[in-house]
């Protein structure tokens, strides 16, 4: 059985045509139900003909992941724990800004980057999340909105999304195309640890999704202890696939800056990260730390925060300081499945 969410547009205009003989044209009359008009019944498809309507209920399915954990905060941010067909569970949270509301997805089960300050590391890859259960993450909390739409998507939930890459390409094919959910790419984000050769050929892929990196450290002997990925990859790969992305396609990529108090957080590691990032389209987003007990960091102070980006601002740096969701729910990326299942 084939799940119909897990197909972009041109997949599933070749799995018709070359399995089912059907025209070009029928994969976009499916896309228009299943996406423009949100319906998961086949019978109710009532221009697609009798006969191979029948072909669709015997050969394939419409299905969502199941909510087993639902999180409400007082600022309105949902944060849902989903289980998959196979029992697995994954995080997704809807965050409300001003300009819209942004649902952010994970990309695998668990995690293998093993991140000393991520509550996702946990608990170890699992397996890849699938086009269809990304999608599912979207389309369940959608359900949840009353008739809100979902405006923004960022793929930084669980996992690392270079490390499933054609499965998170297809999902943004499917939220991006007009005839899917039809957000527009700069409305979508992905962020990476920082895989260089990935990097380089998301730059390749001609889409106008944003790009993150996770950075959280200025220079390498501090980055290789926060982020097992810098011994493989060190700061000096990493900035120079940054700049064969920005050369590519003329965009700006966005630093994560974790603040961990007395870790990262000083006037030398902001000169650090300053020089570091010199020379490329340069953004910093500053990020509030939600503890995880397990690892014994703690928040930087908000006055050392501001600090932190008054000095990047002097030093030429564009840089912002991330509006906080969630503070009185599992906040942290990972943190609701790990107490779930006993990791925490």
């Amino acid at each position: 059985m084939y799940n119909l969410y897990d197909f972009s547009l041109e997949k599933l205009e070749k799995l018709l045509m070359e399995k089912y003989g059907q025209k070009k044209y029928r994969a976009t009359q499916l896309f228009i139900w299943i996406y423009e008009k949100r319906v998961r019944d086949f019978d109710l498809m009532s221009d697609i003909s009798a006969s191979f309507r029948e072909v669709l209920k015997r050969d394939f399915v419409l299905e969502l992941p199941e909510i087993e954990t639902k999180q409400v905060s007082l600022d309105g941010t949902i944060k849902l724990l989903l289980k998959m067909k196979d029992g697995v569970k994954v995080e997704t949270v809807l965050m409300r800004y001003d300009y819209g509301n942004s649902v952010c997805v994970s990309s695998q089960v668990g995690c293998n980057m093993g991140c000393s300050f991520c509550a996702s590391g946990l608990l170890l890859k699992n397996r890849d999340l699938t086009p269809s259960e990304l999608i599912g993450q979207l389309l369940v909390m959608e359900s949840l909105m009353e008739g809100e739409k979902i405006s923004h998507v960022v793929v930084m939930g669980s996992g690392e999304p270079f490390d499933n890459y054609e499965n998170v390409m297809d999902f943004i094919r499917i939220v991006n195309h007009h005839k899917g959910f039809n957000i527009g790419a700069r409305h979508i984000t992905v962020s990476t640890c920082g895989i260089p050769h990935k990097i380089v050929k998301f730059a390749n892929e001609g889409l106008q999704v944003n790009l993150a990196i996770s950075l959280h450290a200025p220079n390498d002997e501090l980055r290789s202890k926060l982020m097992k990925i810098n011994k493989v990859y060190p700061l000096k790969v990493l900035m120079a696939a940054v700049k064969d992305y920005e050369r590519i396609t003329n965009r700006r990529v966005t630093y994560e800056y974790i603040m961990l108090k007395g870790v990262n957080d000083t006037n030398e590691h902001a000169k650090q990260l300053a020089n570091l990032i010199k020379g490329t389209l340069n953004f910093v987003n500053l990020i509030p730390y939600n503890s995880v007990d397990e690892h014994g960091y703690k928040r930087s102070e908000r006055v050392v925060v501001r600090e932190f980006a008054d000095s990047l601002k002097k030093l030429g740096v564009n840089v912002t300081i991330r509006k906080e969701f969630g503070p009185d729910i599992d906040a942290a990326c990972g943190q609701l499945r790990a107490k779930k299942e006993g990791a925490l």
